[in-house]
């Protein structure tokens, strides 16, 4: 598995495109500017076979409808984002399919991705597991986490971090906005996850 990262829009949302070798994508939260998503992943050869959201404001979902035309691929959300109110999303969210139970296994062609329910920044929040990295949404940043007021609950998040600070082993996390960090870093300095 490998990933490339795009930094975008007004909100510098990062959105994900993780691939294995035969080059099927799966893009991760593409808030912003689906024609610069689309030409990263001819540029690389990549073709995208689905689109996985951490979540359903309007920095993270913007760019799924048109990427989502342009490659006729399946858009996969949280039950739970479907109750944000319109002024959060922009709109009505696009998507086709509902991630499952907890820790369900989301195979997209040779991608394996573990869903993790993670609520709290939203109430249908999920971290993504891919091999031995965390797409950790606006869960967990490099030091920090989510905010709460925008539809989200601070007692929920705490909880949710916990449980990623328990995940055995060490992961790179791969946040919504900011810089890449380790799990094993932030058990150790984030206070959050102490």
């Amino acid at each position: 598995m490998n990933y490339f990262t795009l930094t975008l829009g007004d909100y510098q949302t990062n959105t994900y495109l993780v691939c294995d070798e035969k080059k099927n994508c799966a893009v991760i939260d593409p808030g912003y500017e689906a024609e610069t998503i689309w030409r990263k992943a001819e540029q690389e050869g990549l073709k995208i076979r689905a689109i996985l959201l951490t979540h359903g404001h309007f920095d993270h979902v913007g760019a799924v409808k048109e990427l989502a035309q342009k490659a006729d691929c399946p858009v996969w959300i949280h039950e739970q984002e479907l109750k944000l109110p319109p002024y959060l999303t922009f709109g009505a969210l696009y998507y086709t399919d509902l991630y499952s139970d907890v820790g369900s296994i989301l195979n997209v062609e040779g991608l394996r991705f573990r869903i993790l329910e993670t609520p709290g920044h939203t109430m249908g929040s999920v971290c993504l597991l891919c091999g031995e990295v965390l797409f950790s949404g606006d869960t967990l940043f490099a030091g920090s986490c989510g905010r709460t007021d925008l539809g989200g609950n601070t007692s929920m998040i705490l909880e949710s971090l916990k449980r990623l600070a328990a995940l055995p082993g060490d992961y790179t996390v791969c946040p919504g906005h900011g810089g890449e960090t380790t799990l094993n870093y932030e058990r150790r300095y984030n206070p959050y996850l102490r």
